[in-house]
């Protein structure tokens, strides 16, 4: 797109500055659809405006590079013209890539920031350290795929009050390091924890870690893969190409194939239970749920039954 100028003659306008002018010759028009909700040029406009408001006030300015590991959803589109607005340059990127890939396309192209879901930030700070133009990594929504195997998975369910913590991030680097403990019980040498949200061995995934706050109250839910992962079922449901099958789930492994032999559920739940009474210093004994710990569970559930 072109802008006359009666002395030098046309010049090219900027993405940024088309958005601008396209909205302003029609505001209330569509210009987005997604999932049942429509986005006007307008509501589009201001988005990307706050964004671009947003990255000025972290010090991102023109010629700056912005990774965006986003999926195809609006904030993908508010990033981009919001980086635009700024005369900075997008650094889009695909979703199903991985450490190695994400850590050489931020290096490669000095980004100053990354935009991502939610879920995707323990992936970016595990490599963080690797990319040393990387200053801020900036998150939006979160999509969270949690695979679970009957027949190789524990899921643990926990209600803690949040007192017993300094902060959600000291509860998720409490709970990385107990299963760290309980996984080298069992006999997994290479179990390590660094960030919020899985605990790994060998680069690869061997529980995940989900908390969620509930007025008071701390919601801890634990996924730990005991056993060789069967990930047929998920592709039956899940349709993806072939050639790219192998990055559609992040790679995992087990206690099985790390120890040579799978943890039974009771010995995981030994050496759970040992674990935190070691750590928080708390007792257990079976019994029915007390009013907030039933509460905190029934609203949890109740969460994650709309999503």
């Amino acid at each position: 797109m072109l802008r006359k100028n009666r002395k030098e003659g046309p010049l090219p306008v900027g993405l940024g500055e088309m958005l601008e002018e396209i909205t302003s010759r029609f505001k209330r028009r569509e210009a987005i659809r997604f999932e049942g909700k429509i986005y006007s040029y307008q509501e589009l406009n201001e988005q990307a405006n706050r964004v671009a408001g947003g990255l000025a006030t972290l010090g991102i300015a023109k010629g700056d590079r912005v990774a965006m590991m986003l999926p195809n959803i609006p904030d993908f589109v508010f990033s981009f013209f919001g980086i635009q607005k700024l005369g900075a340059v997008a650094v889009p990127f695909n979703t199903m890539y991985k450490g190695r890939e994400i850590s050489f396309i931020l290096k490669d192209c000095g980004a100053k920031a990354i935009i991502c879901l939610e879920n995707f930030a323990n992936l970016i700070n595990e490599i963080k350290e690797e990319c040393p133009d990387l200053e801020h990594v900036i998150v939006t929504g979160q999509r969270t795929l949690v695979f679970i195997d009957p027949d190789a998975t524990v899921n643990v369910q926990m209600v803690f009050e949040k007192s017993i913590f300094a902060s959600a991030d000291d509860a998720f680097h409490t709970f990385g390091e107990i299963m760290v403990d309980v996984f080298k019980s069992l006999g997994v040498d290479d179990a390590w924890y660094k960030h919020q949200g899985a605990v790994r061995a060998h680069g690869k995934k061997l529980a995940t870690i989900l908390l969620s706050e509930i007025e008071n109250l701390f919601i801890v839910n634990m996924v730990a893969f005991l056993d060789k992962m069967d990930t047929d079922p998920l592709f039956r449901v899940i349709w993806v190409p072939p050639e790219i099958k192998d990055k559609a789930v992040e790679p995992m492994t087990s206690v099985a194939e790390e120890s040579g032999s799978p943890a039974t559920l009771e010995q995981f739940r030994n050496a759970l239970t040992r674990e935190l009474s070691k750590r928080l210093g708390i007792e257990f004994e079976e019994g029915k749920l007390t009013r907030d710990e039933l509460m905190a569970y029934e609203k949890n559930r109740a969460l994650a039954g709309r999503l």
